[in-house]
């Protein structure tokens, strides 16, 4: 019963030692407007709400979350090319798929979507 008191007074007393410590290393010294505003993709948070949204940001994000998926459909693919197992059917897919996605590359490139500078 006696190393159960030691060890739990033991572990509330590093406990506060630890925040204390904490609290004296933590203290910030600047506190300026900017630094307490958050930042929200690139917008001003401390201007007007009614700035118009950028178009180019948008679909570049819409870009990059389908060429995320695009990278997760393509590991199963890869599992499969390692393996002893040939399905052609499988490698016609996965041809297809790429192709496809190079079709959309193509064309996001000659559309202009690409590219950030106007």
């Amino acid at each position: 019963m006696e190393k159960v008191v030691v060890s739990v007074l033991l572990s509330v007393l590093l406990g506060l030692v630890l925040l204390v410590v904490g609290l004296f290393l933590g203290v910030s010294s600047f506190c300026g407007r900017e630094k307490s505003s958050p930042f929200e993709c690139g917008f001003d948070p401390l201007g007007s709400s009614r700035v118009p949204f950028s178009l180019r940001f948008f679909l570049l994000a819409v870009i990059f979350v389908v060429f995320d998926v695009e990278i997760v459909l393509l590991f199963p693919a890869v599992a499969v090319i390692g393996g002893a197992y040939i399905w052609v059917g499988g490698y016609t897919m996965l041809v297809l798929f790429l192709v496809l996605l190079f079709v959309g590359v193509i064309h996001e490139w000659r559309e202009g979507s690409l590219e950030w500078e106007d």
